[in-house]
């Protein structure tokens, strides 16, 4: 039941009236009412400060509306993508994604995917250039970074937080340091694919964001690659969690600076603008979501 108030308070919240969301559910006003007022009963404390003429959330109020506004797009998203079980989806699908997370989970959750569904087929490419989704002709896109075409519908997945780590090894033969910006004295291992430059790494403090300018002996495009240079010894790298969690839990791979490190990268699922995106696309998006969310401990 707190759940379901919980939606309702989300919807006078974002409706403004008791009314005005009692109508969107078919309920009268005193239904509504009662029901808030419940809500407030059982959490102990005053969500509304109710006039004749509107009504105004309570610091509480304002706290609680974002969590219960959670709630009910959850809600929305469970319902939409169950209620679309039954339907039997066909064609075929063009997709583009990046390799980490194409290798990690995409490949595993798309394969299962197209087994829920015999009458569909999908081309997964991995690759991490920003490709033209109009001109290439591709249906949907993975995409981590910042989503600048206002053309192109993005939605939020997960959040990427990077880590610079470094083997045990390398440690104890060139010694630890202590700040990042003792960093540009060790071999920095760089990943050529970042758009603010393979040797601009992002730190942070309480009070200011600031880059520091590493150097080192080697740099790739390649992720996979340079996280095998840096399970060698060979130098320091700053990469996607993602990649590296099951060598930070083995002890394989140490990490630098955790509470410093500023680069966390959003993963949105993109795809065409249209008034009404295809159900195959929508039911694939939402489980690669729930793939990502079961995963969510690699990446945050």
């Amino acid at each position: 039941m707190l759940a379901n108030d919980l939606i309702l308070f989300s919807q006078v919240i974002e409706l403004g009236s008791f009314s005005k969301a009692a109508e969107v559910n078919n309920l009268t006003n005193s239904v509504v009412s009662k029901r808030i007022a419940r809500l407030e009963a059982e959490l102990g404390v005053q969500l509304l400060y109710r006039t004749t003429r509107k009504l105004t959330p309570t610091e509480a109020g304002r706290i609680l509306a974002v969590g219960a506004k959670n709630v009910s797009q959850a809600t929305t998203d469970a319902v939409n993508t169950v209620s679309g079980l039954g339907e039997q989806i066909s064609g075929h699908i063009k997709m583009s994604v990046p390799t980490i997370s194409g290798e990690l989970l995409l490949a595993g959750a798309v394969a299962e995917f197209c087994n829920l569904h015999p009458g569909l087929t999908v081309d997964m490419s991995m690759d991490n250039r920003f490709v033209d989704l109009i001109n290439e002709g591709y249906d949907l896109v993975i995409r981590t970074g910042h989503l600048n075409d206002s053309s192109l519908i993005a939605r939020h997945l997960i959040d990427s937080q990077w880590v610079v780590c470094v083997a045990p090894a390398y440690l104890a033969k060139n010694g630890t340091p202590k700040t990042p910006e003792d960093l540009i004295h060790y071999n920095c291992l760089q990943y050529a694919y970042q758009t603010t430059g393979a040797n601009e790494w992002a730190f942070k403090t309480e009070h200011r964001n600031y880059s520091v300018q590493v150097r080192g002996s080697f740099s790739t495009n390649n992720a996979s690659a340079l996280r095998k240079a840096v399970l060698g010894s060979h130098g320091i790298a700053y990469l996607p969690r993602c990649l590296v969690y099951p060598d930070l839990c083995c002890g394989d791979l140490l990490e630098l600076f955790p509470q410093h490190v500023a680069k966390r990268l959003g993963v949105y699922a993109v795809y065409p603008y249209t008034k009404q995106p295809s159900n195959k696309i929508k039911m694939l998006v939402e489980h690669i979501k729930q793939h990502y969310l079961s995963m969510s401990h690699y990446f945050c």
